[in-house]
């Protein structure tokens, strides 16, 4: 079976049967008229039918031109309804961005991203959903966000990933705590056999907290009491109800105040990554690849 032709060889095709002249027909089209003769005479090899009579007078279809003239209208019109749909598809895609990210980002990192991507883009819809890192999976394979920011140590299964920033976690305790007038490092096995107050089970500091631990030879850090938010949890150290390992971001202005004191640990990797995923085999567009264009010009 002979390949189908091309879109511009039937748009040519409909204009000659309208305006009986090749030569306005090429003009309509931007192209010359031996380029038109030419993709006509291609047209009528390919489907092996007389299309177009050709006189001094001008040219006109042939009863077969005719038909396939008729035919191929309703072609150029199922495109042309094709392409409406697209645009407008295109245009609530470009209207509107969901994103799901984890609690530390959501809080420090992520407003500041969508303040410049709404300088670009004035008119658009952002919806944030702010959950744990191990949530945010869920929500981009539900089509419930098109892009997230986790904080695991591993991307999870199914999605594309891309650092966008690099975290410090900080043990810190309270001004009064022994801790904070200690001289020498404290030692992994000190901090693990210490009651913390941590976050949540499925967070991402967390887990990244549980696996420093685990590769330095440790236990699993022990709670003396888990909270679901950053703020949570440094609310409670500062009033004194344990040490925590903390992002960074998150007590930044409480240590250079002199609300929490940082306590230095040795023989254990506290830096994690942050991650932009969506789900593998989908690409980025829009508002979407734009923000993540901005999260990674911020490294």
């Amino acid at each position: 079976m002979n390949a189908p032709p091309d879109v511009e060889s039937l748009r040519l095709l409909v204009l000659v049967g309208e305006l009986g002249s090749l030569g306005r027909a090429a003009g309509e089209l931007g192209i010359t008229q031996p380029s038109a003769s030419k993709r006509l005479s291609a047209l009528e090899r390919r489907l092996g039918l007389p299309l177009v009579d050709r006189t001094r007078r001008g040219s006109r279809l042939t009863a077969d031109g005719q038909v396939v003239a008729g035919r191929a209208q309703r072609v150029l019109d199922e495109l042309a309804a094709l392409m409406t749909s697209v645009e407008a598809q295109r245009g609530r895609l470009d209207a509107t961005l969901r994103i799901a990210a984890s609690m530390t980002v959501a809080e420090h990192l992520v407003p500041e991203w969508i303040s410049e991507l709404c300088t670009t883009h004035p008119d658009l819809h952002v919806g944030l959903h702010v959950t744990n890192s191990e949530h945010v999976p869920e929500l981009l394979h539900g089509g419930e966000a098109e892009i997230g920011f986790i904080e695991s140590p591993r991307v999870p299964r199914g999605l594309h990933s891309r650092t966008v920033a690099t975290d410090r976690l900080l043990v810190v305790v309270a001004p009064t705590h022994p801790w904070a007038r200690r001289r020498s490092p404290l030692t992994t096995y000190e901090l693990a056999a210490t009651p913390l107050v941590v976050r949540e089970r499925g967070s991402g500091t967390r887990i990244a907290l549980e696996q420093a631990l685990r590769r330095a030879g440790a236990e699993e850090a022990r709670p003396v009491l888990e909270l679901g938010s950053a703020t949570a949890v440094r609310g409670a150290v500062i009033a004194g109800t344990g040490p925590a390992v903390i992002s960074e971001l998150a007590v930044r202005t409480d240590v250079a105040d002199g609300r929490l004191a940082p306590v230095h640990v040795e023989g254990v990797e506290l830096r994690r990554s942050l991650r932009a995923v969506w789900p593998a085999g989908r690409s980025l567009v829009g508002p979407a690849a734009d923000l993540l264009t901005i999260a990674t010009s911020h490294r």
